[in-house]
């Protein structure tokens, strides 16, 4: 389910349609849109706040950004404009599906309910996200139920990182080990510096699970592994309380959506999210076969 809604979230950091529409607010470059825009459903915050939420980027790289993001838009502002940005986004991308689509329709209400059923307990960004209003529009609609839905996962993601003492440099070279995203574009995206990507490393290598070439060790796969599935574990409640039957049919839906943005090109191949194609046989989703939704953790 991650595979098949991350590219429509995603779609607010790649469209252009989205950094206009964040530079109309007075952002001042993309990486303050950024910051900004992931930040705004938890108001007008500081770099401390968000370096903690988002678990990936030097303290100094956010602090370039915010508070200084507040004194050009408020936090409505920032909402407001990253909903009209990702919205003109999706409506360029599916213009064939967003008008008098009863099938986006019942994705967006489907989504936008496992949105609602997700569990925010611990989950800062997860929950500020489910407490804004439901947009009308359905592609709007679908849009924010994504974001709540990935932004959940990834507090849940945070949290499984956090109880293994993974740094937020580690976390990014253990992507690059596991081959899921290119080592530059990750750097040039974070701005670790030399000294801090280093010293990630040699921790990553004292503890056994990279070896002298920064590949994956043994021990160090089966740890990833183990966070990947906590990760999946965590974010699953919302998908076992929709029923397999209404997931499925969500994932249905929600297939050539996916894909229309994929194909689109709008989000490089490589890129620092690392996602892989959603699963599926055909561009209308036929046959598309889901993993099971992993059990509650024991």
């Amino acid at each position: 389910m991650w595979q098949l809604l991350e590219p429509l979230h995603a779609v607010t950091y790649f469209a252009p349609e989205a950094r206009a529409a964040a530079d109309a607010v007075g952002m001042r470059g993309f990486w303050m849109g950024y910051f900004a825009g992931r930040a705004a459903p938890l108001g007008p915050v500081g770099p401390g706040v968000v370096t903690a939420a988002f678990h990936g980027f030097p303290p100094a790289r956010v602090a370039r950004a915010l508070p200084d993001a507040w004194t050009f838009a408020t936090p409505g502002d920032v909402l407001r404009a990253r909903l009209d940005g990702a919205g003109a986004a999706l409506r360029n991308l599916l213009t064939d599906k967003v008008t008098g689509s009863d099938d986006l329709r019942a994705a967006a209400e489907l989504a936008w309910e496992a949105a609602g059923l997700a569990d925010t307990a611990g989950r800062v960004l997860g929950a500020a996200n489910q407490a804004l209003p439901a947009p009308d529009e359905p592609h709007l609609l679908l849009w924010q139920a994504a974001t709540t839905l990935r932004e959940h996962r990834g507090d849940g993601h945070v949290a499984a990182l956090v109880s293994h003492g993974v740094s937020p440099v580690q976390s990014h070279l253990l992507k690059v080990a596991a081959g899921e995203t290119d080592p530059d574009q990750l750097r040039l995206a974070r701005r670790w510096d030399d000294e801090e990507w280093e010293a990630g490393a040699a921790a990553l290598r004292e503890r056994g699970w990279v070896d002298d070439s920064g590949a994956l060790t043994a021990e160090g796969t089966r740890e990833r592994e183990r966070i990947e599935r906590l990760t999946d574990e965590a974010a699953a409640v919302p998908w076992r309380a929709l029923g397999d039957e209404r997931t499925s049919e969500l994932a249905l839906l929600l297939y050539p959506l996916t894909m229309a943005v994929l194909e689109s090109g709008v989000m490089p191949p490589a890129n620092p999210i690392g996602l892989p194609p959603p699963p599926g046989q055909d561009e209308n989703g036929r046959g598309l076969t889901l993993p099971a939704v992993p059990s509650p953790i024991s």
